[in-house]
This record gives C-alpha cells, structure tokens and sequence, in this order.
C-alpha cells in the first residue's frame, strides 16, 4: 500500500482545542479597543492566522488605530487561559497513534506555546523534535505563506506533493496548497461552524473529516489515489 513521506497536523483547532478559547480572549480585546467582534465571528473569519495579523487586517477595513503593546497583552492572556483550559480534541491520540508514516507539527503559534499545550494533552512524545512554527524559521512568514511546511518537508526529506497536511483553517489550507501538498480539512473542534467544511473544500481540501477515526482510512483511500 502507498504511503505518505510525511503527515502534518496544524496545532490549533486540530490536535488541540485552542482556537476558541484564543478567540474568546482576542475579540474581547479587540471590542474594549473600539472593534466588536464576537468570539464565534472571531474565530470564522480569522482562525489560523497570528494576533498581529489579524489585528492589521482589522486596522485596514476598519481604520481604527490599535496599539501594539495588545499583541502582547494578548500573549500573555491567551498563554494564562491555555495553560488552564487546554484540551486534547476527543481521539486525536488514537488517530495520531496510528499514523505510520513520519509526522510532525506545522504552526503559527510560538514554538513555547505548542509545546506546552501538547505537553500537558500528552500529546508531545509524538511530536518530540519535529515541531516546526512559522514564527522561528528563516522567513517568519506564517500561514497562509507556505513556507513553514516547506521547511518541514525540506527537514524531514519529505516530497511536498506526497505530504498530507490536516489543517482546520482556509489559511493553512491555503498555505499547504502553496506548498504543493495535499489537505485534509478537519472540522471536530469547538469553533468549527455551520459551511466550515465547504470553505475549507473550497480552500483546496482534498476531502474533510469530522471525527479523528476517520483519519487512518482517509489518508489510506487518498494514498491509493493520486493524479502521478
């Protein structure tokens, strides 16, 4: 049977249920600072993309001026509440388990944060070494830039159009896509929404699961299909 040279898992929203609980924490932010916006939009519109980001793109179709010093007030913020709160997404241990092909990490969140959060969901041995974020590389460019799934690739000698990425977000699947990789779309985690699987088909996901068990047959059938 074909076997991938590398699978990928996002962070956020993927192995962990962290995306809303950052939402939770950065729209309120962004509404005491003049722009109101609530968690669940927050997390539709902007999951997958970094604070910074996310906050000058609200700059420009909003004209408000923010101060930087929230980037960091949202670090130290978000960081507090994950190091509560952090779950495991319901059977991602299994799914990660039985995944025989390489595997790593491919985030924009800071190397310290994944680290922790799959630390304390036991999820980290699986990942030990191989935790690649957009924020440490050469470019710095996160997701939806390419380039950090490159450099994992490019690390673990792995072909880009034989790497499966399982990302929650249009922008890390836009960023995989770039890459020249194949996406599976997940859509298990506590801020998924009504359409999130026809966006992130939209976005370039090969297919999209819900549930972590179907992983291990979805990457087999897409392994057994290839347009080489």
């Amino acid at each position: 049977m074909p076997q991938p040279d590398l699978v990928i898992f996002d962070c956020d929203g993927v192995l962990v249920d962290s995306e809303i609980i950052a939402a939770r924490v950065e729209a309120e932010l962004l509404t005491l600072a003049g722009y109101e916006i609530s968690a669940e939009e927050y997390a539709e519109t902007y999951a997958g993309l970094t604070f910074k980001d996310i906050m000058m793109r609200v700059e420009a179709k909003s004209a408000i001026p923010f101060q930087a010093s929230m980037i960091d007030r949202a670090e130290e913020l978000v960081d507090h509440k994950l190091r509560s709160d952090v779950r495991a997404i319901d059977g991602v241990r299994e799914a990660v388990a039985a995944v025989t092909a390489p595997r790593c990490v491919c985030s924009n969140s800071r190397l310290e944060r994944i680290e922790f959060m799959l630390e304390k969901v036991a999820l980290l041995p699986f990942f030990a070494g191989r935790i690649f974020s957009a924020l440490e590389i050469p470019s710095k460019k996160t997701k939806p830039a390419p380039d950090v799934f490159l450099i994992a690739a490019e690390q673990l000698n792995a072909n880009p159009a034989n790497t499966f990425v399982i990302e929650d977000s249009v922008h890390g699947v836009t960023g995989a896509r770039a890459a020249g990789m194949r996406v599976i779309g997940f859509t298990g985690a506590a801020h998924s929404y009504p359409g999130h699987a026809d966006v992130l088909t939209e976005a370039g996901a090969e297919t999209v699961i819900r549930r972590w068990a179907e992983l291990k047959s979805v990457i087999a059938a897409l392994s057994e299909w290839s347009d080489a």
